[in-house]
């Protein structure tokens, strides 16, 4: 069974730049959720099938490898597996008044056998995930700030 979880906001920058910035490797320490160090990426990211393997920190999510799966002009798509769980991560932005609405949104499964993994992610993992979206998107946002100047 997949499980959703997502976290939207707004940046002040148009979609192209706001997908630029998220693709940008440079700029994930900034912004991404647990990020502590890049171990490897293919030459041509961010094309689709390039991939980048990433540790967190301690008490984090671990090694996270992604592999592009889509790369158009406002969505961008990555497989994401890692020791609890595997899924699609979509980043997505759309032009709105004030430059672009931005969503995340993590599809996944669970990768644990448990019988208990279905109230595991109902009263712990799905919420853990869906806050961790919306902390890396407040950071993220700054980011795009930055970018805009408005900061």
């Amino acid at each position: 069974m997949t499980r959703s979880v997502r976290a939207t906001g707004q940046v002040p920058v148009d979609p192209e730049a706001a997908v630029a910035l998220w693709r940008d490797l440079r700029r994930w320490p900034s912004f991404v959720e647990g990020f502590a160090r890049l171990v490897s990426s293919t030459p041509e990211w961010p094309a689709r099938g390039a991939k980048v393997v990433w540790e967190s920190g301690p008490g984090g999510r671990g090694k996270v490898s992604e592999k592009v799966t889509q790369d158009v002009a406002r969505v961008f798509a990555t497989r994401v597996a890692e020791d609890r769980l595997f899924g699609i991560q979509t980043f997505r932005a759309e032009p709105d008044e004030r430059g672009s609405h931005v969503e995340i949104t993590l599809e996944y499964e669970l990768t644990s056998e448990s019988p208990l993994r279905g109230v595991t992610d109902v009263l712990f993992i799905r919420r853990a995930l869906r806050d961790s979206l919306a902390r890396t998107l407040r950071r993220y946002a700054i980011e795009a700030d930055d970018d805009a100047g408005l900061r």
